[in-house]
């Protein structure tokens, strides 16, 4: 029996294995897909020592970026991104991270944009934003980070005009504000300037509707959750695990 499994902090409300030993039994594949749930990062090394049958693993918050200084090699999309969220175990004990977070996001955005939807706006600067980014730029999309703490180039959340809001009619929330079960918290950024050009994607699938999407609606926004995204990236990775 193949293992496999997902590495993160505090992972109980996992999507990965629910969806994945649902996958292996309706599709009668001899694996099984468990949690690592460590409090550091450093307990890495345990868990692969103690774990010899591993074939891959996936990766979430917060150790989508901290990871990598533990693997062997990095794809050429998670070299870019500089997260992992995918680890196949090759010959020889070989680590190699890749990122299929950019390929969710991408598969499950693309049906949806219009032609005004050239600027975006990502909120937050987290492992997952960056995924994000690579994909709109894949995408031909310009982008432009809102953060709490933003570097030079970036926005802050208190310096959102109408005018900016007015240009980027695509919105993405890569926080967790809003995951269940603090359902009630929300970006900061104002919602009475979004209308009905704009395109909002929350990475958030629990609960299906946040309220940030639900805030976005009420002005005549386009609304989109990430569980598509969720089950696209999960496929991608299954693909890399047995390519």
């Amino acid at each position: 029996m193949r293992k496999f499994g997902l590495l993160g902090k505090n992972i109980d409300y996992s999507f990965s294995k629910k969806y994945f030993n649902d996958k292996f039994e309706n599709e009668k594949i001899d694996a099984e897909y468990v949690n690592f749930d460590i409090p550091k990062i450093e307990d890495f090394s345990l868990i692969i020592t103690k774990n010899p049958r591993l074939s891959g693993m996936n990766v979430t918050i917060p150790y989508k970026m901290e990871v990598v200084k533990y693997l062997d090699e990095l794809s050429e999309d998670a070299k870019e991104i500089k997260a992992v969220n995918v680890i196949k175990f090759e010959e020889a004990s070989k680590l190699v991270g890749h990122n299929t977070d950019f390929i969710g996001f991408r598969d499950a955005l693309s049906p949806h944009l219009r032609p005004q939807h050239t600027h975006a706006l990502i909120l937050g600067t987290g492992g997952a934003s960056k995924a994000v980014a690579y994909a709109l730029k894949t995408l031909g999309i310009s982008y432009n980070f809102v953060s709490r703490n933003p570097d030079e180039d970036q926005f802050s959340y208190n310096n959102l005009t109408e005018a900016i809001i007015q240009k980027y009619s695509l919105i993405i929330n890569t926080t967790p504000l809003g995951t269940f079960p603090n359902t009630d918290k929300y970006p900061g950024i104002p919602y009475h300037f979004i209308g009905k050009n704009h395109l909002v994607f929350d990475l958030i699938y629990n609960p299906a509707e946040t309220s940030f999407m639900k805030k976005s609606k009420e002005h005549g926004a386009e609304a989109i959750n990430g569980k598509k995204m969720l089950e696209l990236q999960a496929e991608a990775a299954w693909s890399i695990w047995n390519s």
